[in-house]
């Protein structure tokens, strides 16, 4: 705390106290936490790779039908209106797509709002597994249904 020597009142050895605010020390630590966060921000982001679509759409033809995996809520799945099961899913989608090697395709799911979601994942990681790994979701508005 600053003090205020030769005081207006008193003699000149009177001492009276200083009420103004010293704000060095504030400005100093501002000034700190500032070189601080600017030095720490770039440190604090995570490279994940994520494969995001081009800014600009692609015009060219579709080369197929999308396939898609239909989830029940009683645990029958479906690739587009066949029946299908997880140990039979690999092979099921490459009769799907036509293809000798249809990894590189992309698969959309969709499933009921009452599936669980235990279920849900067992397809996904089996997908993966299987080498699918350009794996989509399809929703849907339910607010506009009535």
């Amino acid at each position: 705390m600053a003090a205020k020597l030769g005081g207006l009142k008193g003699g000149k050895y009177t001492i009276g106290q200083n009420a103004d605010i010293n704000v060095t020390p504030f400005v100093d630590v501002m000034l700190v936490l500032l070189i601080i966060f600017m030095v720490s921000a770039p440190l604090a982001t995570v490279a994940i790779k994520i494969d995001l679509p081009p800014a600009i759409p692609d015009n060219s033809p579709v080369k197929h039908k999308p396939i898609y995996i239909s989830m029940k809520d009683d645990g029958n799945i479906y690739i587009v209106d066949q029946h299908t099961t997880l140990d039979t899913l690999q092979p099921d989608l490459q009769r799907a797509f036509q293809e000798t090697d249809p990894r590189h395709e992309t698969i959309l799911i969709r499933a009921d709002r009452l599936v669980r979601y235990g279920d849900f994942m067992s397809v996904v990681n089996q997908l993966q597994t299987d080498g699918f790994f350009k794996v989509s979701l399809i929703t849907e508005d339910l607010s506009a249904v009535t």
